[in-house]
């Protein structure tokens, strides 16, 4: 039964099924799209935290690392009663849409994405701070230039939080509902095909999931080597 099961994920990988297909492309659009709003936002607010000095700072980075094992499901929950329809936000309508799970998984990349950066930027600054303070250059010029000279170590971040989106289930299936041809992605069609017994969907599911995250670490210790090499890091 495995390997017939194997076997048919295979077929269903090599032949392109288009419920295949439509479920990956609508995961790659859901994960890109909160990594791109969570770096927007996450990269420039651990800058801030490691350069600047003021009140309630190590309450804050403390926050931010204590968020980084926050359970999914605590996420989803609190944005299913923010967009439900007697929460704050009903009347925008977005329970059970791609823009739903865009937000909870930006809630959930945002701490790492902050903290990793914080932790990258925390380094530059010790080394750069007294040439910076002598140059009187100011703090957006400084955050720019943290930014740009941390590129590569910085890339690796938001890839651990593309990873981090791409295998999320827990608070996507609850704000998404797994709804078929609207907010199905691989891990709620994971857990799905495989409660069904449709091993063949969820196995091939499974391997382009895999594939995914060995690519990205694969990417991950290129840059990190490449850096390296090259003394950017």
């Amino acid at each position: 039964m495995l390997i017939n099961a194997f076997s048919d994920a295979l077929t269903l990988i090599v032949s392109a099924d288009s419920d295949l297909i439509e479920i990956l492309l609508l995961s790659v659009k859901v994960s890109f799209s909160a990594l791109a709003i969570a770096g927007i936002l996450a990269m420039p607010l651990g800058t801030i935290l490691a350069i600047s000095h003021f009140s309630g700072r190590k309450l804050l980075i403390t926050f931010l690392n204590a968020m980084m094992g926050l359970p999914p499901v605590v996420v989803g929950l609190f944005v299913y009663l923010m967009l439900s329809r007697s929460g704050p936000l009903g009347i925008l309508e977005l329970l059970y849409t791609p823009t739903a799970m865009i937000i909870a998984q930006v809630i959930l990349i945002i701490p790492i994405v902050a903290s990793l950066t914080y932790q990258v930027i925390e380094e530059l600054n010790r080394e750069y701070r007294d040439l910076f303070l002598s140059l009187k250059i100011g703090p957006q010029q400084a955050i720019f230039a943290y930014l740009w000279d941390a590129r590569y170590s910085l890339f690796t971040t938001l890839l651990a939080g593309f990873g981090r989106a791409i295998s999320e289930v827990g608070a996507v299936m609850i704000v998404g509902g797994n709804i078929n041809h609207l907010t199905r992605i691989m891990t709620t069609a994971i857990a799905l095909e495989t409660s069904k017994g449709e091993l063949s969907l969820a196995l091939s599911l499974g391997i382009v999931l895999l594939t995914i995250a060995l690519l990205v670490n694969a990417i991950v210790m290129s840059i990190k080597t490449f850096a390296t090499e090259k003394g950017y890091v």
